[in-house]
């Protein structure tokens, strides 16, 4: 793996605009996943994070802090962690697990209400579940029926 230089999360900001815009994902996690242009657009609530490699976007997902975030928990102070997605070009450099990791420290910062974050991962999103496994988050055991079939509601404490 070659070396990760310094990656960091950062609201999103016009400067961005432009790579993410270039953001290409293969057809198979188009499936799971949005490319960051389909959201250029945002309704209240949606708070857009850049995943950053030494100041270039390579990575994109969504915080949702609206009425979708009781669809997966009771929890008021709850996060729903959406359209977590890599540039195709800077996949397998381990930038989705960085990015994971630096969630909570990011989310105590940034949302310092919020106690949990909620995400809804496929079933068939095999490499998905092991990534968020991996960085910390757990199964809680619930299960909804999605646009392409069962999704598991996976969740990490923040304290």
């Amino acid at each position: 793996m070659e070396k990760l230089k310094r990656v960091e999360l950062k609201h999103f900001s016009n400067q961005y605009l432009k790579e993410l815009n270039s953001f290409v994902l293969t057809d198979e996690q188009q499936q799971f996943s949005a490319l960051p242009s389909k959201f250029e657009e945002i309704n209240e609530g949606q708070h857009r994070i850049v995943i950053l490699n030494e100041n270039v976007p390579v990575g994109f997902f969504i915080l949702n802090s609206n009425e979708r975030v009781k669809k997966y928990t009771n929890n008021t102070n709850a996060l729903l962690l959406t359209a977590l997605s890599i540039n195709h070009a800077e996949q397998g450099k381990g930038y989705a697990r960085l990015g994971m990791t630096l969630l909570v420290e990011f989310v105590k910062a940034e949302f310092p209400y919020c106690d949990e974050i909620v995400l809804v991962v496929d079933k068939e999103n095999i490499p998905a579940q092991k990534l968020y496994l991996k960085v910390g988050f757990e199964d809680t055991g619930k299960r909804l029926k999605g646009r392409i079939g069962e999704e598991i509601i996976m969740r990490q404490e923040i304290n």
